[in-house]
């Protein structure tokens, strides 16, 4: 791994915080407001600064809604006489660089559609709700425990990182049983039709609860992260893939066991 990708390689290695992936949509979402929220109250110089800096973006984003929009522009600019000077040879495909800037938009953005679509197409598109009431149990244990009963002992399986420090016990409000934490998944590849038993590098998506997501409870159609290193893939630049997501398909607490399918 080349040295400058230290940040990959960690998360690699260590896996992200529980809430990282509601972090960065929560961040994404909160970009305009703060933009917007900048632009007011900026004053002087760095206000005259931030408007020409936003005043070029909103420039480059209408041309190009203009070019897609002239897509299908199938006008051409031939001279009415032939030029005497031969044009070369990297040169002749240029006489109408507007459709071919349009067609070459158009292409990204098709493109962009299709990658996002596959991206989050998983076999289980929908699941079934689980009540508070079925995922926790209230824990009355101690004397000021049992007044409150504030305690919640999680009753289905979860994934809990190797570096996870455990709260003190008088301050623990989510309790994570040691039978039913999984470290490993069956994980079947679609397209080779294979099943092999890979480690749990986090939990990526629990539809049910983005709490859940931050406990790494596995439910069915929990979205994970595998190490599928041991299968040697290798994207087109050459390296080996470390992680992949796999969904999973089965009621764990039932089978004693987590099966997966990956998303290739």
């Amino acid at each position: 791994m080349p040295q400058n990708e230290y940040i990959e390689r960690f998360q690699k290695q260590h896996g992200k915080r529980l809430d990282h992936d509601e972090r960065t949509r929560k961040r994404l979402a909160r970009s305009s407001h703060k933009a917007s929220e900048s632009a007011r109250s900026f004053t002087g110089l760095r206000a005259k600064l931030y408007a020409k800096k936003r005043h070029a973006e909103k420039i480059q984003m209408r041309k190009q809604i203009k070019a897609h929009e002239e897509k299908n522009l199938k006008t051409t600019s031939t001279p009415k006489e032939p030029s005497a000077t031969p044009l070369p040879q990297y040169l002749l495909d240029r006489h109408n660089p507007q459709i071919n800037n349009a067609k070459t938009l158009s292409t990204a953005i098709k493109s962009k559609r299709a990658e996002k679509a596959a991206k989050y197409t998983v076999p289980l598109p929908t699941v079934k709700g689980i009540s508070e009431e079925e995922m926790f149990r209230a824990v009355k244990t101690g004397k000021k425990t049992h007044k409150k009963a504030w305690k919640r002992l999680i009753t289905k399986p979860t994934f809990v990182p190797a570096n996870f420090t455990r709260r003190p016990v008088k301050y623990e409000r989510f309790i994570r049983p040691m039978g039913l934490r999984y470290k490993r998944a069956h994980v079947t590849h679609p397209e080779l039709k294979v099943t092999v038993q890979l480690p749990i590098l986090g939990v990526k998506k629990n539809p049910q609860n983005p709490l859940y997501t931050q406990l790494g409870v596995l439910t069915r159609g929990t979205v994970i992260e595998v190490n599928v290193s041991e299968l040697g893939i290798v994207t087109a630049g050459g390296k080996v893939v470390w992680g992949r997501w796999a969904q999973v398909t089965n009621n764990c607490e039932m089978d004693g066991c987590v099966n997966a399918v990956l998303l290739v």
